[in-house]
């Protein structure tokens, strides 16, 4: 569950304007999770992009992996106030995800989905552009179980509980539907630098 009480190394100057209200900075990747984790392998892997309930596209891992890959190096940033810098990640820009299903955006919302029952909402326009990814790997290595593995997605300018660990898809909605944590009392958009971390913030 998520807690407060992490506390971390004092920001450098230069780093300041890197680290959100209320924040402060960490050189270890804490592991937080809602539940327990779940033992999923490559071979029962799936990823599938919905529109409604409607399954538009349905990759194994074999197939995902097959996808174009992207490198990303972003600053994280936890609800329960820790901060990350320059993390290294490598995995599927939604975009190319979207593209090897041929379509584009039909809504304005998303739900992601993970094997472990967990969920969390996201615009849209948050996922694209290269904004977000399906990670794969983090600091060159495949992912670990704890952080998510074999793939997380990865929101990095929205709190970490967007980040959902264990992912295995997403499904375009009519509306902004309320996740996991959400629904739980957690803001409905989750902006570091504006404190959303919860519903009134």
């Amino acid at each position: 569950m998520a807690t407060r009480g992490f506390f971390g190394k004092k920001r450098e100057p230069e780093q300041s304007d890197r680290i959100p209200p209320g924040q402060h900075l960490v050189d270890y990747f804490p592991v937080l999770s809602a539940g327990p984790t779940p033992q999923i392998g490559p071979e029962r892997w799936k990823f599938t992009l919905k529109v409604g309930p409607r399954p538009v596209k349905t990759w194994t891992w074999s197939e995902f992996n097959s996808l174009p890959m992207t490198k990303m190096v972003r600053d994280i940033h936890c609800v329960t106030t820790w901060s990350k810098l320059d993390t290294v990640w490598e995995g599927v820009l939604i975009d190319d995800i979207l593209a090897d299903a041929f379509i584009e955006p039909p809504t304005k919302f998303v739900l992601a989905h993970s094997f472990d029952g967990y969920s969390t909402n996201v615009p849209a326009a948050d996922l694209l552009t290269g904004k977000a990814m399906v990670a794969l790997k983090y600091g060159g290595q495949p992912l670990e179980r704890d952080h998510g593995g074999p793939a997380r997605l990865l929101v990095p300018h929205l709190y970490f509980w967007k980040s959902a660990k264990w992912v295995n898809g997403l499904q375009f909605t009519e509306r902004d539907e309320a996740g996991f944590w959400e629904l739980r009392g957690y803001h409905i958009y989750g902006d570091p630098w504006k404190e959303q971390r919860y519903t009134d913030d």
